[in-house]
Formats: C-alpha cells, structure tokens, sequence
C-alpha cells in the first residue's frame, strides 16, 4: 500500500513517536546543511545538483515538522555521524566527504516506517545514487595515487612487521633486529617506488598505444569512398562487417569538420595518475608504514614487550587504512578494517612462527 503525505496522523503520537520525528527532523535540517556546505565550494552544474538535493531534504524536514505541529518541541542536534559529516562538508569539501554522504543516504530509515512516505523512501535511495555520482569523478581521478598509497602503507606495515617479527623470534639482539627493520624499511620503499614508477609509466604507455591517432582524421576527405579502408577500421574495432560499412558510409557522407582540429576527444579522468606521483606515493607510505614496527625498537623495548608494542601500532594502523579504503569505496569502513587487520597479521603471524621454528633448530 502507497504511503501518503500526511500532515496529521490517524492516531495520537506517542512519546516514541515524537522522539524520533524530532530525530528525523534533526537529521534532515543537518543534511540540507552539508549539501548546502558542499554546495558552496562547487560551480555550474554540480553545485545546481547539491543545491538540489538541500532542496529535497527541506521538503523532507517539513513533512516532519507538518506531523509535529504545534509539538515540534526545541530544536535538538543531530547524530554524531551527521554532525561529523557536516564539519567535514564546511572544512574539506572533498570526495571523502561524498562517500560519507553517500553512506548516510544508504543508511535511511524511511523504507521501514509507517510515517514516512514512499516518495520520501524513494528520495533517499535516489540521493545515494546521486551522492554516488558526484563522487565517482572525485574516487577516479585519486584511484591511481590512492592506490599506490594504500598498497604502499600496507605492504610497508606488514612485510616489515612480519621481518621485524621473524628475526627477532630467532633471538637475536635488539641492536640487529633493529637494524634489519631499517634495512628492510629503505630496501622497501625504493623498491616499491621504482615499481610503482615502471608499472604506471608502463601502462600509461600501453594506453596510448591503443588510443586512435588523433591526426588520422586529416585522411578521410581523401579516402576512397569505394575503396572504404574505413569500414576496415571500425571492424578492428569490434563490429561487424555489415555495422562497419553502414557507420563508415555514414561518416564519409556527412564529412564536415574543421581540417586542423580532431574529432577525437577524451574527456575521460586519468584514472592511472602521473608515474613520479604513484613512485612518490608508494615511496612515502611504504616508509611510513614500515617504520611503525621499528619504532619500539628505536625507543629501546626489547623482547616480547617490543613485540607487543609492534603488533599493537600495526594493528591500528592497519584498521585505519582499511577504514579509510572502505569509507572511499562506499563498503562499510569496520569490514574493511578487519578485513585488512586479518590479512596483516595472518602473515606477519606465520612469519613470527617460522621465526621462532628457525630460532629453536639453531639454538
């Protein structure tokens, strides 16, 4: 059954009932605010459409306040998750902003209650996808360094957790695990810098390789139309012999354009980043990561109390990078933080236990 647009409700309010209108109305004059926040730091179309979704959530924060009347009561703050995303809109203004917002928009209740209309449940599934628009040019254009980074603090927290680990359960002195850790922590981030800088230099390579020529187009007022080597290219494309020739026929026949300017265009984000950016990125994070399980080293802890120090700073920060990746990909940021947890300490756990196997054969 369709759910109306009440402005009164068939029975008397209860308590519960208020609370949660009153929530409601919190939450929806909060996010206007963010959108509005938002808004403010964007230009042409997609400021019209974050403007847009404020106005969507005004019409929603009246709905409520037409059920509450003259009980609407003082106005009360929204959840911590809203007022978090809002400081975040007026401070930042950034695609990690978008995510939150699309999260948010995930989370609404109105599909499962009785006092919200369908149009307003509709309107919130909407505004995720909406959100989600907004924040896939944002998630494109930092998924190339973003990725560098994240799989250069992970590697650099587990592998040199787990070399840190292995050593030391062998029962050598503080002084050589120590060193290996930097060792392993310098090894490592050049390693990974020059990788990240020969794959992305690489792929980018293979890309341009495969994009069509953009002088090509100076040779078709001279192409023979018989002839048609054309069609061949768009068959090389991918279609057929019978759609190559029709869409080639077609573009010969209605042959006007500028000599010296190319049809092709790209207006596609750079999804890959710059090589040195991807080497810079992986450089510093992978340092970075690795040099929190030599950290109580560095201090001065030594044996299991060293150990414990390391695994804990590891441990959150591998929560942390998780969380992060998830809030970004629109997951939910907990699953990914144990996920990453899990796989972190899986390895650097085997390498800790062949450490010690090694330790008792030698001893």
């Amino acid at each position: 059954m369709t759910r109306e647009s009440p402005t009164t409700v068939a029975r008397e309010p209860s308590k519960a009932d208020l609370r949660r209108w009153r929530k409601y109305l919190a939450a929806e004059r909060a996010e206007a605010a963010v959108y509005r926040d938002l808004a403010s730091r964007r230009s042409g179309s997609e400021r019209e459409i974050l403007l847009g979704l404020a106005d969507a959530e005004a019409r929603h924060e009246q709905h409520w306040l037409d059920l509450l009347g003259e009980q609407v009561g003082a106005p009360r703050r929204s959840d911590i998750r809203t007022r978090m995303l809002g400081w975040a809109a007026r401070n930042f203004g950034s695609v990690f902003v978008l995510a939150l917002a699309q999260r948010a928009e995930d989370r609404s209740p109105y599909e499962d209650d009785a006092d919200a209309t369908d149009v307003m449940a509709a309107d919130e599934r909407i505004h995720s996808e909406v959100v989600r628009g907004l924040a896939t040019r944002g998630r494109l254009q930092i998924s190339g360094t973003f990725r560098a980074a994240v799989f250069g603090a992970n590697d650099g927290l587990v592998s040199n957790l787990a070399l840190v680990l292995g050593i030391g359960a062998t029962g050598v002195p503080p002084a050589t695990v120590l060193f290996t850790g930097i060792a392993g922590l310098l090894a490592g981030a050049l390693s990974m810098g020059a990788g990240e800088y020969v794959s992305v230099r690489s792929q980018k390579e293979l890309i341009a390789a495969a994009r069509p020529d953009p002088g090509s187009h100076t040779a078709l007022p001279h192409l023979d139309v018989n002839a048609n080597e054309l069609a061949l290219v768009y068959r090389a494309r991918g279609m057929d012999d019978v759609a190559a020739t029709a869409h080639a026929k077609e573009v010969l026949s209605t042959l006007q354009f500028d000599a010296d300017e190319s049809p092709v265009e790209d207006d596609e984000p750079d999804t890959i980043g710059t090589a040195w950016g991807a080497a810079l990125s992986s450089f510093c994070f992978f340092a970075s990561g690795a040099l929190i399980p030599v950290l109580p080293y560095i201090l001065g802890a030594t044996g299991l109390v060293a150990v414990g120090i390391a695994a804990g700073l590891v441990g959150l920060a591998l929560l942390g990078t998780g969380a992060v990746v998830g809030l970004l990909s629109g997951a939910s940021p907990l699953k990914r933080a144990l996920r990453q947890l899990a796989i972190g300490f899986g390895a650097a756990g085997v390498t800790y236990v062949l450490g010690l196997v090694f330790g008792t054969t030698i001893g």
